[in-house]
């Protein structure tokens, strides 16, 4: 398991968060995602034998927001 923070400079608000944090149901090998508007920035937990950067970063895209390696 490693812990990757990702910047989303266009999450405007909490429910922004909450779309992203949805991910952890639907994304293999997740363990965790925690997002915060304030900080613009999603922190999450998670198996890389099961699961890309690439991966996380497509989707995110599919829920409309970009997400940058920090």
């Amino acid at each position: 398991m490693i812990k990757k923070t990702f910047i989303i400079p266009d999450m405007t608000c909490s429910n922004c968060a909450m779309k992203l944090e949805s991910l952890e149901d639907t994304l293999e090998g997740v363990k965790e995602i925690s997002a915060s508007y304030h900080k613009l920035e999603m922190l999450i937990e998670y198996d890389e034998t099961k699961l890309t950067e690439e991966q996380i970063v497509a989707a995110v895209k599919k829920k409309g927001y970009t997400a940058i390696a920090a």
